[in-house]
């Protein structure tokens, strides 16, 4: 048994492969580097959707009480449905995407984790952190036969690329686990793997709060075989998403008619966005229908300008002619946006 000064040192030793990592969504660190207040600023620097669904009123006692096995299988059962998937069990609710990233890491005995790159930084450093060998790799013919598992992010962020269901699929008959990211499939849905989540060595992360922009809610689902969905259960222990989380999720994922119209919606807002950045100037390099990647020779130039004027855009260090842009919300947002592009 180890004592707690030798989990500590095990803790410590881990964090060496701790990389500081840069996310969208820093308002309050762009506010204090300008001195803008934080609510006079535009946040394009994330891929949540803008206009939320709207929060119902959940009954007192989901605030109470702890969530009890009801509300668990409701909102399993409910996710299934809206994800296409035969089996409840196959499910599990997650305190959004990013705690099942880093859980999932230290499910598995230290091998070589290949990565498709770039993608959500994220996921290297997780499985770099639980002692994992992470190779990066830039096409799925580059993994190597001793790789215990893959991550693939599809649609990728943040280029956006997609890749046929069928190929990935091909990869999770080989020898080794494949984990796919599907934050950003719920606007195309037709791209996701999740009717085939039974599959050993498959295991598919989505995320609630993009699609339905309530980030906050901190909810999410990991998709797979049944006995893997268990260890993670018992992983993380009793009680991991709170009850209003799990009511809120779950009458979402129910709102067909909301979330038709919204897939509707994005689509023709990620085309506009493709074209006003065009007609400005950048090279759309990819994106979903919750953000654009561009590409611009003066981009970190832009940045700062945008900046100064408000408004936050993702930048990214290894690739500095990149931005990319989230979708604006209202009108009087477009014209702002359109305004410091063209001034």
């Amino acid at each position: 048994m180890l004592r707690v000064r030798d989990h500590w040192s095990v803790l410590l030793s881990l964090s060496d492969f701790a990389v500081p990592l840069t996310h969208g969504g820093a308002l309050d660190d762009a506010a204090n580097a300008t001195g803008i207040a934080a609510e006079l600023w535009l946040d394009l620097s994330t891929g949540i959707n803008p206009t939320p669904y709207p929060v119902p009123e959940t009954p007192p006692e989901t605030w109470q009480r702890l969530p009890d096995q009801g509300a668990i299988s409701r909102f399993k059962e409910t996710a299934a449905h809206y994800y296409g998937v035969s089996d409840s069990a196959c499910i599990t609710a997650t305190p959004g995407t990013q705690a099942a990233i880093q859980w999932l890491p230290r499910l598995m005995a230290p091998g070589s984790v290949a990565v498709r790159v770039p993608t959500y930084e994220e996921h290297g450093a997780a499985w770099a952190l639980a002692g994992h060998s992470v190779q990066p790799i830039s096409s799925l013919g580059d993994i190597s036969p001793d790789s215990a598992v893959a991550v693939v992010v599809n649609p990728n962020n943040p280029t956006g690329e997609t890749l046929d269901p069928s190929s990935l699929l091909d990869m999770a008959d080989r020898n080794l686990l494949l984990v796919v990211d599907e934050a950003f499939a719920d606007p195309r849905p037709d791209r996701s793997l999740a009717a085939v989540v039974g599959h050993p060595n498959l295991v598919i992360l989505r995320s609630f709060g993009k699609f339905f922009g309530l980030a906050g809610l901190r909810l999410g689902t990991v998709l797979a075989a049944p006995d893997r969905i268990q260890a993670l259960e018992r992983a993380m222990g009793p009680w991991p998403v709170s009850g209003p989380a799990l009511v809120i999720g779950a009458l979402a994922m129910k709102d067909r008619s909301w979330i038709e119209t919204t897939r509707k919606t994005l689509a023709h807002n990620a085309v506009r966005l493709r074209m006003l950045l065009s007609e400005s100037g950048f090279q759309v390099v990819g994106g979903t229908d919750l953000f654009v990647l561009a590409s611009h020779p003066q981009a970190p130039a832009l940045y700062d300008r945008l900046r100064q004027a408000a408004i936050l855009t993702r930048s990214f260090p290894d690739h500095p002619a990149w931005l990319r842009f989230g979708l604006p919300a209202q009108e009087e947002d477009w014209d702002r946006l359109r305004n410091c592009l063209f001034s």
